[in-house]
């Protein structure tokens, strides 16, 4: 090794014969390819590892959020039949709740269960009124206009009976007025809503 370092340290690159580059002597032959190695390896470097690199880090990226996506769908696919068999209470549950809500036909069975409701608990009608219906996304409604008189506990067993009727009444918009003050009666008027399915 001391006797190539020493030849290289004697040798002069005016010698060197280009076009017969076999009969340099060895360690010019390795210093000229170390050379050409680096001057390949290093913009090879630089110009397409640091790409792959890149890329890599790209796809590392992704591999995070399919992960994330994964385990998502995982735990959907998991828990599909409990979701399953709650869709289908709930399923039971609106039919149960769209048997509730009367028919056309039903009306007038309404209006007497009503009127039942209000004369079991001392009331006295003085109006009882259908409204025009009002259409909505899923469901009708159609509002009833009620006037009364009756005492102030009359009134709040009366709607405490229309929550225990088998159909959706709803009670809106209610007023109380000063009636007769001899048999200390009170005046009230509201509006009562029954609805039925509107058929899509």
């Amino acid at each position: 090794m001391a006797d190539t370092f020493q030849s290289l340290r004697e040798f002069d690159l005016n010698e060197l014969d280009f076009d017969n580059i076999g009969a340099w002597p060895p360690a010019i032959k390795i210093l000229v390819l170390a050379l050409a190695m680096l001057t390949v390896l290093v913009p090879g470097y630089f110009y397409h590892v640091q790409n792959l690199q890149h890329n890599l880090q790209g796809a590392m990226g992704r591999e995070m959020e399919l992960r994330q996506v994964f385990e998502q769908k995982a735990f959907r696919a998991a828990n599909l039949d409990a979701h399953r068999q709650q869709m289908e209470e709930m399923e039971d549950s609106l039919a149960m709740l769209v048997k509730q809500l009367p028919g056309d036909t039903e009306v007038p069975s309404l209006l007497e269960d009503i009127t039942n409701a209000g004369v079991r608990n001392g009331l006295e009608f003085s109006s009882i009124d259908l409204q025009p219906e009002v259409a909505r996304e899923y469901h009708v409604e159609l509002p009833i206009r009620i006037a009364a008189s009756g005492a102030y506990h009359d009134f709040g067993a009366f709607i405490s009976g229309i929550s225990g009727l088998s159909r959706i009444v709803t009670m809106h918009d209610f007023v109380i007025r000063q009636g007769d003050t001899r048999h200390a009666l009170l005046n009230m008027e509201i509006t009562a809503r029954t609805y039925r399915y509107r058929e899509i």
